[in-house]
């Protein structure tokens, strides 16, 4: 039989792409079997793992594998989000989301930082997609909801901190108004906006550093509490024979532990008010069809680009084109009074992952300072200490030189030259503690000028952008936990971070009870309750009904209490117990009362009722339902002062409130010849319901029962529950 020409060239064709695509498939399992050989996990009693490999990427690719094992759901979640292509499984309403992502870095950018990253980078990036990769290729059964093949490309965009950092804190609210025909975003909706955001479980972390001169081994303490979302990162402990050794939290899909320790120096980054990012309002002009942006005295061509998105709707997956716009400031995301903004940030990927990656392995101050000099961490500060005794704290690292003639906190005129950044500030110039005479320092997202009390930085010597001079109730209570204390040792410091005082309600509820006392009007239906709130002592526990009362009263004020002018939450929480009016006081607490009757029964009821823990499957979002079994939890919102904060940030649709967000992974960590930690995980390890790791750490968790984190390989082997290589657990 004859077959015409261009009939033989396809059939050819096509036996030659399948006899490649055999070939190299076969050759890169078998690289991956390779590299699994150079990789052993252990598993120690409560899940953690221990990954040792050979090389640096050995251990990476590991870890991978590891944290893939423990929740592979999360690690593609963050990448479909950071990598924007939510919207083809969330639908249209995440298109902007996509849009901002694919506005401050594209498929081919992020390729292209990854090709001009140093070799030792590369292979790191390399053994991140191979790890990941073999997982899925040795376990068929799971079915990732998009992403079904790992790029070495993709850390470039999850590289700098937490996920999302920066590029969270624009609206996406306000690109679709900018980029959608007909949408308008009001100033009403920003109000809106940012009043819900208000009323929101706030984020943040506490970090302290404790020097040896206070403790009673006289070796350096480190307290670790982030304020995440619950089951956002995961514990491991990552080793190689070419100098990692990190143990620590790591955010699912990360290769380099995000807060944690080696034997020598450990870090805990906290949320930083420093001013990393700003808005140029361009003016901009259209000659012979083309668009040109002011700059001083010239026109400068705007540079447009088609983003192509696809998202699923009823009918499958469609795509939509946008037309986005940029100048040399960033993109245009939103506009002001019918005038363009363009936003710009850090965005230097490459640099920000060698950053996060050569924290880790760093085994003294002057090592860990000189990586500091990359600047690249634009969204934390950092708490710092080691085994020869240093503490240090750096407010903000990524800080742009700007003219201090314009307020950077307000938009800036764009087309003015003199508005735009000029370098970073070296880190000497920035806000800087290094053991300071009291022999502390803190940060829980406040002030960086009471970090040291009376050996803080001093305000006026740094511009204003520097940061934020803004106190919360956390702060003030770590500050009078920490003033005129010695005497530490690991247990101590993790009973003060747990402290169940909560300064802010010794502000609000005072205020209450002497409304109640100076009312005209008799109001027996509170007199119980008011009974209880005089007499309380400010703490929260499960057994406590004033926890209750004043949760729901504070809460309750916040939504609906008069604010005479734009207020921080301490700052509302203190006007609201000592200058609102009397009587607008006593309605809201009436209506509380009303509220528990209605929802509860009774208006008298222990926290621990009211406040649970629940995880019922390992959904990204968790459901929660008052019929099934939870366990009660006696910690608060970090809103009220709590150190050990505990809180929901989404309507759960049930009466009890159920935790979401707050003290997720915890450590505190005692460097000296020998380094020794204890930690706690929110729930558990693992994400899988069928785990034993699902939810062992959660009766440790409420009644605040640290693990010893096995670090040295003695102790991880006297506590080893499995020990495999990638791909033959």
């Amino acid at each position: 039989m004859k077959f015409p020409l261009i009939n033989f060239i396809l059939i050819l064709s096509l036996a030659l792409l399948t006899s490649c695509s055999s070939i190299n498939g076969h050759s890169e399992i078998d690289q991956w079997k390779e590299q699994a050989e150079n990789v052993t996990i252990i598993r120690d009693d409560f899940g953690v793992p221990h990954i040792y490999g050979k090389t640096d990427a050995d251990a990476v690719f590991g870890l991978l594998y590891a944290q893939c094992e423990d929740d592979f759901n999360r690690v593609e979640q963050n990448y479909i989000w950071a990598i924007g292509r939510l919207a083809e499984i969330e639908g249209k309403e995440a298109l902007y989301s996509d849009l901002r992502a694919n506005m401050f870095m594209s498929k081919e950018e992020a390729v292209a930082n990854y090709e001009k990253s140093p070799d030792w980078l590369k292979k790191l990036c390399d053994a991140f997609a191979d790890g990941i990769n073999y997982y899925l290729y040795t376990h068929p059964e799971v079915k990732p909801k998009l992403i079904t093949r790992f790029e070495p490309w993709m850390p470039m965009y999850f590289s700098e901190g937490s996920i999302g950092g920066d590029i969270e804190r624009i609206s996406t609210d306000k690109i679709r108004a900018f980029y959608e025909e007909g949408v308008v975003f009001r100033k009403v909706q920003e109000a809106e906006i940012k009043k819900r955001n208000e009323e929101l479980e706030p984020q943040g972390s506490n970090g302290i550093a404790i020097s040896g001169k206070l403790t009673q081994s006289g070796n350096a303490m480190l307290l670790i509490n982030p304020h995440t979302s619950f089951y956002f990162r995961g514990e491991v402990h990552v080793i190689s024979e070419e100098g990692l050794n990190a143990y620590g939290a790591v955010t699912w899909g990360q290769f380099f532990v995000y807060q944690g320790f080696n034997e020598k120096t450990g870090w805990m980054h906290t949320s930083t008010y420093t001013d990393v990012m700003d808005e140029f309002v361009e003016v901009i002009e259209e000659k012979d069809k083309k668009l040109f942006y002011v700059y001083g005295e010239e026109l400068r061509p705007v540079i447009q680009k088609d983003i192509v998105l696809k998202y699923k709707d009823e009918e499958g997956i469609k795509e939509k084109t946008f037309a986005v716009y940029r100048t040399h400031h960033g993109p245009i995301t939103h506009k002001i009074n019918k005038s363009p903004v363009a936003s710009a940030m850090m965005w230097e990927p490459a640099k920000a992952l060698e950053q996060s990656y050569i924290r880790t392995k760093q085994k003294d101050y002057s090592g860990f300072r000189k990586m500091m000099d990359i600047r690249t961490n634009s969204s934390n500060n950092t708490v710092y200490a080691d085994a020869d005794g240093n503490i240090a704290y750096f407010h903000g690292n990524f800080v742009p030189v700007r003219d201090t003639i314009f307020d950077f906190s307000q938009p800036v005129d764009g087309s003015n030259p003199k508005t735009d950044w000029k370098g970073l500030h070296a880190v000497d110039e920035n806000i800087l503690v290094l053991n300071p005479k009291n022999g502390w320092i803190q940060n829980c997202n406040s002030t960086p000028f009471t970090a040291a009390l009376e050996n803080s930085p001093k305000r006026e010597n740094y511009p204003k952008y520097m940061s934020v001079d803004h106190e919360n109730f956390r702060g003030v209570h770590a500050i009078e936990l920490l003033r005129d204390r010695s005497g530490y040792a690991i247990d101590s410091l993790i009973s003060l971070a747990y402290d169940s005082y909560l300064p802010s309600f010794a502000e609000l509820i005072p205020g209450l009870v002497s409304a109640y006392d100076q009312s005209e009007t008799k109001m027996p239906e509170l007199a119980g309750a008011i009974h209880i709130l005089r007499n309380w002592d400010y703490r929260t526990s499960e057994e406590s009904v004033a926890m209750t009362l004043a949760h729901f009263y504070g809460t309750l004020y916040g939504k609906k209490g008069i604010r005479p002018a734009p207020m921080s939450d301490m700052e509302l929480m203190s006007y609201f117990g000592s200058e609102s009016p009397l009587e607008e006081r006593l309605s809201i607490f009436k209506e509380v009362v009303l509220q528990l009757e209605s929802d509860f029964g009774n208006w008298n009821i222990p926290w621990g009722e009211v406040n649970r823990y629940q995880r019922l499957n390992g959904d990204i979002r968790q459901a929660f339902d008052d019929n099934k079994p939870s366990i009660p939890i006696g910690f608060a919102s970090g809103r009220w002062g709590a150190l050990a904060a505990y809180g929901a940030r989404y309507n759960n649709n049930t009466k009890k409130l159920y935790g979401t967000r707050g003290n997720s992974f915890v450590a505190v960590v005692e460097f000296g010849p020998k380094v020794r930690a204890k930690t706690i995980l929110a729930g558990g390890q693992s994400g899988n319901p069928k785990s034993p790791h699902f939810d062992d750490q959660t009766i440790p968790y409420a009644k605040v029962k640290f693990k010893e984190a096995a670090y040295y390989k003695e102790d991880v082997l006297k506590r080893a529950k499995i020990s495999y290589k990638p791909g033959m657990e």
